[in-house]
């Protein structure tokens, strides 16, 4: 794979020096547009072997371009913070948004190759790793982003060469540490696993590019060219042809669905709901508090019909929690800052740490259930979504979460029900508007939509939790008692 890198391609400086002014006005020139329209996002992913020039050409494209509108990073060896999140939690929160360009000098290949190369991962690992990254970059894409991926080479006898001259000079001696010598002596492993990482994530969406890296002057003007050609094309409108996912399944002929099947009579008596309630709220808090959630999270997902109790049902847990160790995040209509990012940053950013917990009231859910319904996603995007959010869901629960997710459901006539309770109570009044009223006509098309959700991403990593809603007592208790269960078989 990597034989054409590795034949000595070389321009001399008279070229370089001739054709760099326009690269440098072209590559601007571009930036500017993709500004000024901030319709998508550039991410360039720099990986490749030490000494090909990696560090040299990110400079290069600061240097060409503005970089008031370039987010560079860095990756190293991972933080606490960041030991506590999912693996690909750091990458998120690099994303750059619509109109900017991104450059991630070191990326998510990094890791699964060296731990490979080293011996720290088995192939089976190794492969699903390359496949939850295939998963990613088709989502970034899918998303709108341009994903432009270079790998610089060089061959072993260039690299030790590079090497060598850099550790002469003071000035360029400090590039060459003692892990880049270690890396040499295990090149030919790390080149034998690059190249099966390479072709297994080099896709119609997410090609990589190979640049033989011993020539500076090939080496920028190829990554410039690249660039140029890549960020023309999607200004003009060219976009990779994406393969539609499967559809949901079509309804059951018998009219009979999931949430149609549920018991919605079951009642508890006040007094029976009081001392249930006392009891588990005391249960959860000893859970909650425990010495095994230290090195836990804990994810709650909280979704329903319209005045299906999910705010109350959450007001009757947060008091057997430590208000410092959790977070309640309330999901409304996305801001201009999310709406520049994958419809999933907004929920990434706020996965919490070990010993932490997040509380969610709507969710990433709202892509199949309101955005679906409404039109404000198409068909592709909403489909896809499934396997985007059943990814998201595994790598929180690999990374230590306890992933617990409640869809409180209730019948129509109880939603009307409230509906005119909330209407004829004052304080009540602003949980009710014309909006409430409007979904409400919509029923069956969202209750179509949630069969299709729980059908999709009940997962047994992260499954899902259907609470009979009608009796609010009912629904309060069984979701406490779901939720208890839940910490207690992943502790």
């Amino acid at each position: 794979m990597f034989e054409s890198a590795e034949i000595g391609h070389k321009l001399p400086k008279s070229r370089f020096k001739r054709e760099e002014p326009r690269f440098r006005k072209r590559l601007l020139d571009l930036q500017m547009r993709l500004l000024e329209k901030s319709k998508f996002p550039v991410i360039i992913v720099v990986n490749g072997v030490d000494g090909a020039g990696k560090g040299e050409t990110v400079n290069l494209f600061n240097e060409w371009m503005d970089p008031r509108h370039i987010r560079t990073h860095a990756f190293g060896g991972l933080t606490d913070i960041e030991r506590d999140r999912p693996e690909m939690w750091r990458f998120w929160q690099a994303l750059p948004p619509k109109g900017h360009i991104g450059i991630l000098f070191g990326s998510w290949y990094t890791d699964p190759i060296l731990e490979r190369v080293a011996g720290k991962d088995h192939r089976a690992r190794f492969e699903r790793r390359l496949e939850r990254i295939r998963h990613f970059e088709r989502m970034l894409v899918s998303e709108g982003a341009l994903l432009i991926k270079l790998w610089f080479h060089l061959s072993k006898k260039a690299q030790k060469k590079r090497l060598k001259e850099l550790a002469s000079h003071k000035e360029t001696a400090w590039r060459v540490t003692k892990e880049d010598w270690k890396h040499f002596e295990s090149y030919d492993k790390f080149v034998d696993v690059s190249e099966d990482a390479l072709r297994a994530t080099s896709t119609g969406e997410a090609a990589w590019d190979i640049i033989e890296g011993s020539d500076h002057e090939y080496r920028s003007l190829t990554a410039a060219r690249i660039l140029e050609d890549a960020l023309s094309a999607r200004l003009k409108g060219e976009r990779p042809v994406l393969s539609p996912p499967a559809p949901p399944p079509a309804p059951p002929i018998d009219g009979r669905t999931l949430l149609a099947s549920f018991d919605y009579k079951r009642k508890l008596e006040r007094d029976t709901y009081e001392k249930k309630l006392d009891k588990l709220q005391a249960k959860l808090a000893m859970l909650t508090r425990g010495r095994k959630m230290r090195e836990r999270s804990l994810v709650l997902v909280f979704e329903g019909m319209d005045a299906a109790g999910k705010g109350s049902t959450i007001r009757r847990i947060t008091p057997a929690m430590d208000a410092r160790f959790y977070r309640l995040i309330p999901i409304a209509a996305p801001t201009d800052e999310e709406r520049a990012q994958p419809y999933l940053w907004r929920f990434w950013r706020h996965v919490p740490g070990h010993g932490r917990a997040v509380i969610f009231d709507r969710s990433w859910y709202g892509r199949v259930l309101v955005e679906r319904v409404e039109g404000f996603a198409s068909e592709f995007d909403w489909m896809r979504a499934y396997g985007e959010i059943n990814e998201f869901e595994e790598q929180l629960v690999e990374s230590g979460a306890i992933v617990a997710k409640f869809w409180l459901s209730i019948t129509s006539g109880e939603q009307l029900r409230r509906f005119k309770a909330r209407k004829e109570t004052p304080y009540k009044r602003f949980k009710i508007t014309a909006e409430d009223w409007r979904n409400r006509k919509k029923w069956p098309d969202y209750a179509r939509a949630v069969n299709d959700m729980v059908e999709r991403t009940s997962t047994d990593p992260a499954p899902w939790d259907i609470i009979a809603s009608d009796d609010k007592h009912f629904a309060r208790i069984e979701t406490l008692e779901r939720l208890c269960e839940r910490i207690e078989a992943a502790l």
